[in-house]
């Protein structure tokens, strides 16, 4: 029963090839501890302004969280470096530059053979 409506949802092509899991695994947790480390430095703050006994633990621990989501980030930088390494990048050729490679391997791989040829067994045997 065709309507001859357009369809509601249309998929598109990503812009972007999808995240590796592992990297994809470090970013989310990464998000996660920044967030609650924003969280918790407001409440520090708050606390503070408050004039709060709380302020001062708050502040403690919010600078410990600082430290685990610097760490945090850092582990999806180093994730995505290992990733990368072990798994390689599928590249676009987004220059000529392979399309020149590919050129002079042609040339040279034209003058080993024009080398190779050399002098023929007939001419060989004339002289």
């Amino acid at each position: 029963m065709d309507t001859g409506r357009q369809a509601l949802w249309q998929e598109e092509p990503a812009a972007r090839p999808r995240m590796a899991d592992p990297v994809r695994t470090a970013a989310v947790r990464a998000v996660i501890i920044v967030a609650l480390t924003l969280i918790q430095a407001m409440v520090a703050f708050l606390c503070t302004l408050a004039g709060s006994w709380f302020a001062f633990p708050a502040v403690l621990s919010t600078v410990a969280s600082t430290v685990v989501a610097t760490w945090g980030v850092l582990d999806v930088w180093v994730t995505r470096q290992v990733w990368v390494q072990r798994n390689g990048v599928r590249s676009q050729p987004s220059s000529t530059a392979r399309e020149l490679r590919r050129e002079r391997r042609r040339a040279r791989r034209q003058q080993r053979r024009e080398s190779r040829k050399g002098p023929s067994r007939i001419d060989r045997a004339a002289a």
